[in-house]
């Protein structure tokens, strides 16, 4: 990367403020002489790996997390590429300071520490404008947007303006791990307005202040949007995130034919749960296709993660109706029946027929809570996907663990505070034979002589790779087929260490060879599919190893 040559054309304070080319004290003698830099800098001269030293000192110094991230985002706006090369080499560090659980934080106080502007803000006050606004900012080939309208943010709602920080976030990932350029990235809030009463008295808000666009106004909004997204960057993948789970459906719907694009939060975390599925019935010795599954939570996340749990049990050779019996789906009101009154569109597609219900030897208008389907079903698998701290209780976990030698309890609601059960309860509950996966972060938990370790069910296993193998396909759509590609290289990257250390997903050391090998396996899904526009290569890991970014600085010359 040195030894490559970059002209410029920018001089003085104005190159020092250009966050793409700023190298800081990097800046070699020749350079401070040749750009006008002499005695705007101290006289040293560092090597980025002296940067990249100092940046993590200054890091870890830090009281918390938030300011860690507030640390973190001043450098990615002051220099890139020390920012993308510190992500990099400590990804599995760093990652839960720029995108979850600690993002949740910096969006919901967005307006009282922000710094400088990054990414668009698409109102409707501009949209009439919006190739305008997309000609001004965007100078080179969009690869990737990543794009909400802030009103499902993580667990927390509608935190309006505030939002833009969950696709600078992925973005970041998408840099460190799926090895997108960061010049390809753009993050894009729609901010149609906020029905957050909090935030619209907030004199420091600095989103829309307005309640949020409905109905026909809304649909016509975001239909105007994808269109420009395909005049203005053809070639991109759009990444739907943290919409409502009723706006969620539908958008990604109306719009998957017409362009690539998926839904992280539906179709990104179906991915990995089915990965990490897959290595909990590693662990346990058991197939898929024998499983019984209990998903409680009929959100955007639990719809999507019920789905994709039917389809993958259609790919072991289920038909749809087999696949259906065997995953139950749970909302507030017990288990999703066909049969329900005013039954919500996107629920039917996971909804259980009474028929099935009978066979179980339960009256289908009678109770079907989580606990009483549990008792006469049995499940082996249980996931957690509720949103509300504490909806798994002891007694459910008790008799899952009293049929199944290994149950499979997964708790993945996020932050942490809304964890469905806590995993170390869990591994109590269970007399320590539980395999458990969390959503957030957890502590290793020492048990009856042994360590149990979880797993984090987190979508930067899945979403980097995803958008990578869209990309460099050039799909013209991200099929189902290219999902469950991107789950089984998920899990193939499983190796028997990670096993031995008790996880059910590949260590996150690993993310960015992981990235690779979803990538690759997309493409080839792509492909084999005929969503490609871009014929596959004859070894797909080796071109999306070459084609992945690295971050160095280049030699700079006068232009």
């Amino acid at each position: 990367m040195a030894d490559e040559v970059r002209p410029v054309t920018e001089r003085g304070e104005d190159l020092l403020r250009d966050p793409t080319l700023n190298k800081g004290s990097a800046f070699t003698p020749e350079e401070r002489e040749a750009f006008g830099l002499t005695g705007m800098l101290p006289p040293g001269v560092s090597t980025l790996e002296e940067q990249m030293q100092r940046v993590m000192g200054n890091l870890r110094a830090k009281p918390d997390d938030l300011e860690k991230y507030i640390y973190l985002r001043s450098l990615q706006d002051r220099n890139e590429t020390l920012f993308h090369a510190v992500l990099i080499e400590h990804l599995e560090e760093l990652a839960p300071i720029v995108y979850t659980p600690t993002v949740g934080e910096a969006v919901r106080r967005f307006s009282h520490i922000f710094r400088s502007s990054r990414g668009l803000y698409i109102t409707p006050e501009n949209i009439d404008e919006i190739d305008e606004v997309f000609g001004s900012a965007v100078e080179d080939e969009v690869g990737i947007i990543v794009c909400t309208d802030n009103e499902g943010i993580l667990g927390i709602g509608d935190q309006g303006v505030g939002g833009i920080g969950i696709p600078i976030g992925k973005l970041a990932i998408y840099v460190a791990a799926g090895g997108f350029s960061p010049t390809a990235c753009l993050p894009i809030t729609l901010d149609v307005g906020t029905d957050n009463e909090a935030l619209l008295a907030d004199p420091m808000y600095l989103g829309m202040r307005r309640h949020r666009l409905k109905g026909r106004e809304y649909d016509d909004f975001i239909a105007a949007f994808v269109e420009a997204v395909r005049r203005n960057a053809p070639g991109a993948v759009l990444q739907w995130e943290d919409f409502s789970r009723d706006r969620a459906f539908r958008n990604l719907e109306r719009y998957r034919e017409s362009l690539p694009s998926f839904n992280d939060d539906i179709q990104g975390t179906a991915a990995v749960v089915h990965a990490g599925l897959l290595g909990a019935l590693r662990r346990a010795e058991r197939p898929l296709i024998g499983e019984r599954i209990a998903v409680l939570g009929a959100g955007a996340s639990g719809v999507g993660v019920a789905s994709g749990m039917i389809a993958a049990l259609q790919a072991e050779g289920l038909s749809f109706q087999e696949a259906s019996a065997q995953v139950m789906v749970f909302d507030s009101r017990g288990l999703v029946l066909t049969s329900r009154r005013e039954l919500l569109p996107y629920k039917r597609r996971i909804a259980h027929e009474p028929g099935v219900v009978r066979e179980w030897g339960l009256d289908p208008a009678g109770d079907l809570s989580l606990e009483r389907v549990v008792e006469a079903v049995r499940p082996g698998v249980l996931l957690g996907l509720s949103g509300h701290q504490g909806a798994v209780p002891e007694s459910v976990v008790r008799m899952i663990a009293e049929e199944h030698e290994r149950p499979v309890i997964f708790v993945l609601s996020n932050p942490s505070a809304n964890v469905d059960a806590h995993p170390h309860d869990v591994v109590r509950w269970s007399d320590g034979r539980a395999i458990v996966a969390v959503g957030s972060p957890f502590e290793p938990f020492d048990y009856a002589g042994r360590t149990h370790r979880f797993s984090q069910v987190n979508n930067f296993y899945a979403f980097p790779g995803v958008g990578a193998g869209a990309h460099l396909s050039r799909a013209r759509k991200i099929s189902d087929g290219m999902l469950l590609a991107a789950s089984g290289a998920i899990h193939d990257s499983l190796t028997d260490d990670d096993l031995a250390q008790g996880l059910v997903l590949p260590a996150g050391a690993r993310l960015r060879d992981v990235a690779a090998q979803v990538a690759a396996a997309v493409m080839a899904a792509a492909a084999r599919d005929g969503m490609a526009d871009r014929a596959l290569p004859q070894d797909p890991l080796q071109f999306v190893a070459d084609w992945q970014y690295t971050a160095g600085y280049r030699r700079y010359v006068p232009a």
